[in-house]
């Protein structure tokens, strides 16, 4: 399985903002600005916190299984692996809402004097910071499945423990 490139989520949110941002100016233009939902970050901060959880969760029986404690339960592989693969689709599609919501948000930071616009602008500025979380929680547990030899052997990437 291959380590998920910081460059790769940069990318995506700078494209989305860019594209999110000139899409708000041209809406804009032809009529009322679709509004940022309030439920936006408070989901991606419920996706961060379950993403950090399985980590920690994770990283905990990985530790109790290294110290030979008895009754510990092992991580299975296959959960590992998925547990990997959702955290990098959760980080893939946050960059992609960050960059949306940030486009969106820098637009209407020249309309701060409105107070509708205000209040979707902070909820932009709520979803980046909680689509941020998610990345940082995905790469997190991404680290935490990854097997420790994996960079001697080959540069293949992360691969979940065994």
């Amino acid at each position: 399985m291959r380590e998920l490139r910081i460059r790769l989520l940069a990318g995506v949110f700078i494209i989305a903002g860019v594209l999110s941002w000139a899409g708000a100016r041209l809406w804009n233009a032809v009529g009322t600005l679709p509004s940022v939902p309030l439920a936006a970050p408070i989901v991606l901060a419920l996706i961060a916190v379950v993403l950090l959880s399985t980590a920690i969760s994770i990283r905990a029986r990985l530790k109790a299984q290294r110290e030979r404690q008895p009754e510990a339960k092992g991580v299975d592989p296959l959960m590992a692996a998925r547990a990997v693969v959702f955290g990098q689709a959760s980080a893939l599609v946050a960059a992609l809402v960050a960059g949306m919501y940030g486009g969106t948000g820098v637009f209407l930071l020249e309309y701060l004097d409105i107070p509708a616009r205000r209040d979707q602008a902070i909820y932009a500025g709520f979803s980046v910071l909680a689509s941020l979380g998610v990345i940082a929680a995905a790469v997190f547990l991404e680290r935490v499945c990854k097997l420790p030899d994996d960079d001697e052997h080959n540069g293949a990437g992360a691969t979940p423990t065994t």
